[in-house]
């Protein structure tokens, strides 16, 4: 039997659904600006070729500041960076696979404790990390250098890699490794042939966490490699301290753009199975 409702009651809900809409609109509208909020800010200055306050928008626009892209330091401070990035990626990656493949299989009682050791520089502020650093590589004739900005980028670039690969050589099974040296194989013929070839997805994905890793960093290229190395990220700091506010957002939109299309292509080798054995190192 179909119950009745009132229509008194009708009216009393009324009011309650109306607010119910409208806290719901204001935690979209508030979720939006927190997102989207300094991104079009970003924007905005970018193209802000005159703007005094108290305006609430430019006075005049133009691509004044972006036409900087194909000139001079700007340009020259995003392939710098770009090929730093990619030095580190290779050289992170070309340590990382063998330490993670024995990590991963050897089973070691203390493996769990090395791992974590990996982890160390990341949970420490990272600001006197890379200055006791820094202060090494002074003695060492490497600061200014790009080789010590690329060796201030391994710090970190490691750790993504170590624990990335260690969890994707988990994630593939031994027992295929060990058909394979039943069969006669040699363990480095199974590495190269058979454990190399699966982890492919893994190890890809490892190197864009790396690569987006380097190609960001700040600190460490600002101890050890400013003023005759720069990057992007230290280029954008330089020009904001000049209150060079334009070119700040040029440079933060542009940085931004490689981040975004690795993550989205990283999204793709990142596979479920590797995730699940993160947690179990």
């Amino acid at each position: 039997m179909n119950a009745t409702v009132p229509p008194a009651a009708h009216q009393r809900d009324r009011p309650r659904g109306l607010l119910a809409l409208v806290l719901r609109a204001a935690l979209v509208a508030v979720l939006l600006a927190a997102v989207v909020g300094p991104l079009a800010g970003l924007v905005l200055w970018s193209v802000a070729e005159r703007w005094h306050w108290p305006a609430l928008l430019p006075q005049q626009v133009g691509l004044k500041y972006w036409a900087r892209i194909t000139q001079g330091d700007l340009l020259a401070a995003l392939t710098r960076g770009v090929a730093i990035a990619s030095v580190t990626t290779v050289v992170a990656l070309v340590a990382a696979i063998p330490v993670s493949y024995g990590a991963a299989r050897a089973r070691l009682p203390l493996g769990p404790v090395l791992l974590m050791l990996f982890l160390l520089p990341q949970a420490f502020p990272q600001l006197p990390v890379f200055a006791s650093a820094a202060v090494l590589f002074y003695r060492w004739n490497l600061a200014g250098t790009y080789a010590g900005v690329v060796l201030i980028h391994l710090v970190g670039g490691l750790v993504y890699a170590v624990w990335t690969m260690t969890a994707v050589f988990r994630a593939i099974g031994e027992d295929i490794e060990e058909a394979a040296i039943n069969l006669g194989a040699s363990v480095t013929r199974t590495f190269f042939r058979i454990s190399l070839p699966l982890a492919l997805p893994g190890v890809v994905a490892s190197s864009i966490l790396v690569f987006i890793y380097s190609l960001d960093e700040f600190t460490g290229t600002l101890l050890v490699g400013a003023p005759y190395v720069t990057t992007l990220p230290v280029y954008m700091y330089t020009a904001s301290l000049g209150y060079e506010l334009q070119i700040a957002s040029v440079t933060a939109l542009v940085l931004m753009v490689p981040g975004v299309l690795l993550l989205v292509l990283m999204e793709r080798f990142l596979r479920a199975e590797y995730l699940a054995f993160f947690g179990r190192l």
